[in-house]
């Protein structure tokens, strides 16, 4: 009597269990959810390449001024060297199409 009473009490809970957890994975796969979850992974995504960049800046800004350091730069351009008009249009080429075959 106690076995037949233990496997179907242990039957039982398995059978919770497994409806349980089905359920979990249906809510987990609903369009909302998805919806929901992509878009705290894209926040995510977005918070790390912003500070990918700032930290890429920093090194840029570092290396610059080392290398103005070693070689003695100011770090302005002369004024002599910067164009003071800017440079005509580039011309274009006109194609015939009719020309093509």
């Amino acid at each position: 009597m106690f076995r037949r009473m233990f496997w179907f009490v242990t039957g039982a809970a398995t059978g919770v269990w497994a409806t349980t957890k089905v359920n979990r994975a249906l809510r987990r796969l609903t369009p909302e959810s998805l919806a929901a979850t992509a878009a705290d992974r894209a926040l995510e995504t977005g918070a790390r390449l912003r500070v990918f960049a700032q930290d890429v800046r920093a090194g840029m800004t570092q290396r610059e001024s080392e290398l103005q350091d070693a070689l003695g730069l100011t770090g302005s351009a002369p004024q002599s060297e910067t164009p003071s008009e800017l440079p005509a249009p580039r011309r274009s080429i006109a194609y015939n199409r009719k020309d093509e075959h």
